[in-house]
C-alpha cells in the first residue's frame, strides 16, 4: 500500500494499462506537456498532440476505436466537450447498436470537470447528468486516488464509450495549469481524502456500476460524487454533533448506476439527500428519486445541487455550488419530522 495523489494514481495506472496493451494511445490538446512523463516512456507515437478541434480530433479518435485501437482522448475540461457533442452521441454512443454489435468503440473521452476555484461558467460545469441521459455511454467519476486508478482501468477494459470526469479540485495539476492564472486572491477548498490517498499496486481494476459507502448511517443517506462525497462526509460529521447519524453512498459511476446499493441504504434510513455539482433540473438527483420511488420505497428527499449558471466572481460562486453549510441545512429539514 502507497500513498499518492489523485493526478498520479491515473497515471501511475494508465502507465500500468499502456505498459501491458500497445492498443491504448492518447491525444488531444497539448497532451505531450500534460502527459509528459508519459510521453517519455511511451514516445510521441503513443501520445500525440493535436489541433485545437475538439470536433475533429474526438471523431478521430472514434474511428481510431473503431479499428481496433484504445483511444483516450482528452478534451481537456468537459465544457469542451460540447463541442464535439455529434462524434459522443451521435457516433461513439451509437455504432455498437447500429452494427449489431459487430462495431464497438473502445474510447475514454477523458475530461476536468467541476468548480471551486474560480474560472467561470464554461469551464466549471460537471455534465456527467447530460452526458448519462444518453444510451450508450458509461459516465465515470472518481472522489479518491485509489478509485481514480482503478476506475480509469475498468474504463480502459470496456468495450464501448466512457466519459472518463476527474475534479479538477482533486487533480491538483489543473489548479496550477488553469485555476491561479498569477491570482494570488483565489483559495480552493481541497478535500484532503480526495486529493492524496492510499492505493494499491499492481492496480487492478474498479467494478463499473458498482457504489461504495463511505459512512455508515441510521438516520439519513446521503448519496453523491466526485467532491460532493467530501463534502457530504463533512457534513456527516456536523450533523453527528447534533445527534443525527448521516450515511455516505459514493455513486463513483453515474452510468451505469449501483440501484441495489442506493434503494437498500434509504429503504434502511428512510431519508435520501442528493448532493450533486451538476445542475439540478433533469439531472442525477431527479433520477435517483424516481430509482427509489420505483422501486417502491418511501422516503423523505432532498437535494443540495447547481441551481445556475456558475459565476465567475469567486465568493459568488461559493454561494451557487453545493457546499457543507448547505448541505448541513438541507439535512437538519429532513430529520426535524419523523414522518
Amino acid at each position: 500500500m502507497r500513498t499518492m495523489s489523485f493526478a498520479d494514481a491515473i497515471e501511475d495506472a494508465l502507465g500500468q494499462a499502456m505498459a501491458a496493451d500497445e492498443r491504448i494511445i492518447i491525444f488531444g490538446e497539448d497532451v505531450q506537456t500534460i502527459r509528459r512523463n508519459l510521453l517519455v516512456r511511451f514516445g510521441k507515437q503513443r501520445i500525440r498532440n493535436t489541433p485545437i478541434s475538439e470536433g475533429a480530433f474526438v471523431g478521430a479518435a472514434v474511428a481510431a476505436a473503431m479499428a481496433g485501437l484504445k483511444p483516450i482522448v482528452e478534451v481537456m475540461i468537459v465544457d469542451f466537450a460540447t463541442v464535439a457533442m455529434d462524434a459522443i452521441v451521435n457516433h461513439a454512443a451509437k455504432i455498437s447498436t447500429f452494427s449489431g454489435g459487430k462495431w464497438q468503440v473502445p474510447l475514454v473521452v477523458r475530461a476536468a470537470c467541476g468548480g471551486g476555484y474560480g474560472d467561470g461558467g464554461q469551464h466549471e460545469q460537471s455534465l456527467w447528468g447530460w452526458f448519462g441521459h444518453i444510451p450508450g455511454l458509461t459516465v465515470v467519476v472518481p472522489s479518491t486516488p485509489a478509485d481514480a486508478g482503478g476506475l480509469m482501468l475498468a474504463a480502459l477494459e470496456h468495450p464501448d464509450p466512457v466519459i472518463y470526469l476527474e475534479h479538477k479540485l482533486l487533480a491538483d495539476y489543473w489548479l496550477d495549469f488553469m485555476g491561479a492564472g498569477g491570482r494570488k486572491t483565489v483559495q480552493y477548498d481541497v478535500p484532503s481524502a480526495g486529493e492524496r490517498g492510499p492505493v494499491e499496486r499492481p492496480w487492478k481494476a474498479v467494478p463499473l456500476g458498482k457504489a461504495i459507502e463511505r459512512r455508515s448511517g441510521d438516520d439519513l443517506t446521503m448519496v453523491s460524487v466526485g467532491v460532493g462525497v467530501h463534502r457530504s462526509l463533512e457534513a456527516a460529521e456536523r450533523l453527528e454533533k447534533q445527534g443525527i447519524s448521516a450515511g455516505v453512498i459514493d455513486l463513483r459511476t453515474v452510468v451505469p448506476l449501483d440501484n441495489e446499493a442506493i434503494c437498500e441504504a434509504v429503504a434502511r434510513t428512510g431519508r435520501m439527500l442528493v448532493v450533486d455539482e451538476d445542475y439540478t433540473a433533469f439531472g442525477l438527483s431527479g433520477e435517483l428519486a424516481a430509482l427509489v420511488m420505483e422501486a417502491g420505497i418511501t422516503c423523505k428527499y432532498a437535494r443540495v445541487c447547481t441551481d445556475k449558471t456558475i459565476p465567475y466572481a469567486r465568493h459568488l460562486e461559493d454561494q451557487v455550488l453545493p457546499n457543507v453549510p448547505k448541505i448541513v441545512s438541507a439535512a437538519l429539514d429532513l430529520c426535524e419530522s419523523n414522518g
